[in-house]
């Protein structure tokens, strides 16, 4: 199978840094699959599940939205967050669910109320992500 260059960074680093042969993620407007040929492209990155195909063997992560451009054949994905599910601690994300779901049973405020949603949705991915690796 053809592979392409795929360079996924993060503000804490770079994830992955070499040749892919898949990558399937979700986009601002739904999933999309990127393979080698795939034409320039540039969206927005919704929270959601990457999954990352190398050498015949798929990875998936837990993803926070950012964006992702081909350009000349080269994928660069910029996430805010991105986790790999074997690498996602449950009980840090179950926590994380539960504060979330206090601040939005609690927030009145149109924007407290847009950052919980936006933390409890962060959370729900990770947790969903993590349980399908298990």
């Amino acid at each position: 199978m053809s592979s392409f260059r795929l360079q996924i960074v993060t503000p804490d680093g770079s994830p992955f840094d070499g040749q892919a042969e898949a990558l399937r993620l979700r986009t601002s407007e739904g999933y999309v699959s990127i393979r080698a040929g795939h034409v320039d492209y540039i969206a927005a990155l919704d929270v959601g599940m990457v999954s990352v195909t190398k050498d015949g063997t798929t990875r998936d992560a837990a993803c926070g939205g950012g964006f992702i451009s081909v350009e000349n054949g080269e994928v660069r994905l910029v996430a805010t967050t991105f986790e790999y599910a074997d690498e996602i601690d449950i009980e840090r994300a179950e926590s994380a669910k539960k504060r979330a779901e206090e601040r939005l049973a609690q927030a009145q405020e149109e924007r407290d109320i847009a950052l919980a949603k936006a933390k409890l949705s962060r959370a729900l991915n990770r947790i969903d992500v993590a349980e399908k690796q298990a």
